[in-house]
């Protein structure tokens, strides 16, 4: 669910770039996040030509490179497959355990490895601004 807090963010954005605020990147940005996963550029695409009719691929790539850019959203690259991008603003920091077969995302949270990453960062005189947990392997379904 898009905020109106994240709808200023990336007016703002834009603005500061020089870019206009189009009902193609409204749109872009509202499907996005309604979404509720990780989602890929055609996937996004695809949603997008049910209510934007005309809407390019292309548009839809430099929209989700902006929303990265302005810190809305994340993207996500594992080895030689689609990268996939996820909304990051208004969503809690979580890792990923990610399946190399078949590409599922499952979403963790565990305070122990958050403490124990602060700890190894306090320990060697390391001020952390972010960071990125993925654990490659495979899920159930795979084995």
């Amino acid at each position: 669910m898009i905020t109106h807090k994240a709808k200023d963010i990336f007016k703002d954005y834009l603005f500061e770039k020089g870019l206009r605020n189009t009902r193609q990147r409204e749109e872009i940005l509202n499907v996005f996040f309604s979404a509720d996963k990780h989602i890929t550029v055609e996937e996004l695409f695809n949603m997008l030509k049910k209510t934007v009719p005309g809407i390019g691929y292309a548009t839809v790539h430099r929209n989700l490179i902006l929303l990265c850019e302005c810190g809305l959203a994340e993207e996500i690259k594992i080895g030689k497959q689609k990268s996939r991008y996820e909304p990051k603003f208004g969503h809690e920091h979580h890792d990923h355990l990610i399946c190399m077969k078949c590409g599922r995302f499952i979403e963790v949270n565990d305070d122990k490895i958050e403490k124990l990453q602060d700890k190894l960062a306090e320990a060697n005189d390391f001020s952390p601004v972010r960071h990125k947990l993925e654990i490659y392997g495979y899920c159930k379904e795979c084995r």
